[in-house]
């Protein structure tokens, strides 16, 4: 049946409001509008900070919503003016748009488009309206995806078409944790041949930034978890070394000091948590380490530290997405 141009019913997993449970619901996903993109999306990941706006973490997120920003899915039409993309061709929703022309774009070193919802968080499409109904009630988007549902609605600067014979179920990682992960190694700390790492949280995304490490080359590579379930796949992937913090009395950025002669090179938080945040800056060399802030930590957060420990040589940065700008 030929759907473009019509309301599509279809399910979703609708959060109602934080500290609750989804609900499966039958919703109504409108048309797409000029230089839009309705997507019927086949497979979709589950990230950390989905998590957080299930428990509320997340301040001043809309509900209610339907979450998901790590999914992968094939165009079922596109609106007036579309031209990147068209009905059948695969695509990867993104949560970091490219409008290409405000000065996140344009400048060379950012990949943050203003016109991400990330700071923003309207919950709505770039007309201020959303594509998503159930019972009546408006259903907010988030971050400019929503992959928790059969049929979602994108602006073209949130998709990327990918080959014919990809593998849906498979890239739809490329949505973020691979791509995260991946290009905080190799794009953001720019891991060096002969370095030492450290890579704090074995999820996808740590898994990921592993791989990262072990394609640049690093000499040692350890993996840091309280799950030992974890370091099989840590280990598949590329770490060389694997410690659980609770096997130790010390502090653990003592024990990764101590393996690596003062600090490794660079050091990964890839979990949201401030204190481990810490525990990665205090595990990098005290004149020539790196720590990257990959995981996303409550919005109410704050990161502290002394000076000093900036001040000696060190570096802390992070950035969304691995760096990685869509071409």
């Amino acid at each position: 049946m030929d759907t473009a141009g019509k309301v599509i019913k279809c399910k979703a997993a609708v959060l109602w409001e934080p500290g609750q449970p989804f609900k499966i619901e039958e919703i109504e996903v409108a048309p797409p509008k000029a230089h839009e993109v309705r997507v019927k999306i086949i497979a979709t990941g589950i990230c950390r900070s989905d998590d957080h706006v299930v428990e509320g973490l997340i301040k001043d997120n809309k509900y209610p919503v339907i979450l998901g920003h790590e999914g992968a899915g094939i165009v079922e039409s596109i609106g007036e003016g579309v031209t990147t993309v068209k009905p059948g061709d695969k695509v990867i929703p993104l949560f970091l748009p490219i409008c290409g022309e405000c000065r996140g774009c344009v400048e060379p070193k950012s990949n943050f488009c203003y016109k991400s919802d990330i700071g923003r968080k309207t919950g709505l499409m770039s007309d201020n309206t959303s594509r998503f109904t159930c019972n009546g009630k408006r259903i907010h988007h988030f971050i400019n995806t929503s992959t928790f549902t059969e049929y979602t609605v994108v602006d073209e600067m949130s998709v990327a078409k990918i080959h014919d014979d990809a593998p849906l179920e498979k890239v739809c990682m490329i949505g973020c944790g691979f791509s995260t992960g991946y290009g905080s190694a190799v794009n953001v700390a720019k891991v060096e041949p002969g370095s030492t790492c450290a890579v704090f949280g074995l999820g996808g995304i740590g898994l990921s930034v592993i791989i990262g490490c072990k394609v640049a080359g690093a000499s040692k590579i350890i993996a840091i978890d309280v799950n030992n379930k974890k370091f099989e796949k840590a280990k598949e992937f590329g770490a060389t070394e694997c410690v659980n913090p609770k096997d130790y009395e010390n502090p653990i950025h003592e024990v990764i000091q101590k393996m690596t002669n003062g600090g490794v090179h660079y050091s990964f938080e890839c979990i949201g948590n401030t204190n481990i945040m810490v525990s990665a800056l205090l595990s990098s060399h005290v004149s020539c380490g790196t720590a990257v802030i990959v995981g996303v930590a409550p919005s109410v957060s704050t990161l502290s530290f002394a000076p000093m420990l900036l001040l000696t040589g060190r570096t802390i940065k992070g950035a969304l997405f691995g760096a990685y700008v869509q071409c």
